[in-house]
């Protein structure tokens, strides 16, 4: 049974920083692009980051040269480390697992439960 456990969220001010984790268990995990998602109230869930298996990475233009997305095979667990926070980064934050670099972005196959970042003005 396939687990993403996330975790690091949190309440920060406008300018901080935060690191987000997920957990990954039940899958051969050097073998999975990783991404991370974020849904706002009212609005569609959307990809923010993504890595291959082999350490290509993604950016959507909103977090480019704020947020980096890492992953430690050795520990299964994918990181997203978030710097100059905006409000308009208030969101529940998804870790999802795909076998596929190219699907991690739309559907994938596995998702978490999700970790609320909210940040202040």
């Amino acid at each position: 049974q396939v687990q993403l456990v996330e975790s690091g969220g949190g309440l920060v001010q406008a300018g901080g920083s935060l690191r987000l984790s997920c957990a990954a268990s039940g899958l051969t995990f050097g073998s999975y692009a990783m991404g991370w998602y974020r849904q706002a109230p009212g609005k569609e869930r959307d990809v923010v980051a993504a890595v291959s298996s082999s350490g290509s990475t993604y950016y959507a233009n909103s977090v480019k040269g704020r947020f980096t997305i890492s992953r430690d095979n050795g520990k299964n667990t994918v990181y997203l480390q978030m710097n100059s926070l905006k409000p308009e980064d208030t969101a529940v934050y998804y870790c999802a697992a795909d076998k596929r670099f190219s699907v991690v972005f739309t559907t994938p196959l596995y998702w978490g439960q999700g970790t609320q970042v909210t940040v202040s003005s």
